[in-house]
């Protein structure tokens, strides 16, 4: 990729990322009802989701290219399910209890980024659009891939923060905010399948 991309790859990656999806609602949503420690045990499973996604969408960009982007189709299902989960267990949450976070748990958090279809696409579409072009070498997909970083786990630690920020009025106004929150990933689940 020539460097005169990395503005445009950045300005992606910032568009992309930082924009509700998935791992970023459940981030928010883990660290409204938790805290600040139970969410950051979930978005090291995010993270660790990611870099095995990232790695894995690289491999296979570097083995079958723009060929995988018909299998791919097919993730957004079970991502689509899984989020639709996620969303009724917000929904019918009763309360802040500790024992509650098992539903956001190191798991939870990477099995978010696994089935996560708005990020295996981004990826897929960033190889495509910014390597591809130029190289086909592992090597090359591998650091664009980790660069992703960016828009995947980082961008959601932000929203985490954000919902660690917001907690109190969280308290406040709980049920209002897990419909909203049950909401939202519902139309993640409803948007990814369209």
């Amino acid at each position: 990729m020539p460097l005169q991309l990395l503005p445009s790859l950045l300005l992606y990656i910032l568009v992309v990322g930082y924009t509700p999806g998935p791992a970023n609602l459940y981030a928010l949503s883990c660290s409204l009802k938790y805290g600040k420690k139970t969410a950051l045990r979930m978005w090291y499973g995010e993270l660790c989701g990611f870099l095995i996604a990232v790695t894995l969408v690289s491999i296979a960009t570097h083995f079958i290219g723009a060929v995988m982007g018909d299998y791919v189709e097919w993730l957004k299902y079970i991502g689509a399910a899984y989020i639709m989960w996620l969303a009724y267990n917000i929904y019918r949450s009763k309360g802040l209890a500790e024992n509650e976070a098992k539903t956001c748990s190191f798991a939870s958090g990477m099995f978010v980024q696994l089935t996560n279809a708005k990020m295996l696409l981004f990826d897929i579409t960033i190889f495509s659009m910014f390597v591809l072009p130029y190289s086909n070498n592992l090597t090359d997909l591998l650091i664009v891939g980790y660069i992703l970083t960016l828009a995947g786990p980082t961008a959601n630690l932000v929203w985490l923060l954000a919902g660690v920020w917001l907690r109190q009025w969280f308290v406040n106004y709980k049920k209002q905010i897990d419909i909203i929150m049950a909401t939202l990933l519902a139309l993640c689940a409803i948007a990814i399948i369209v």
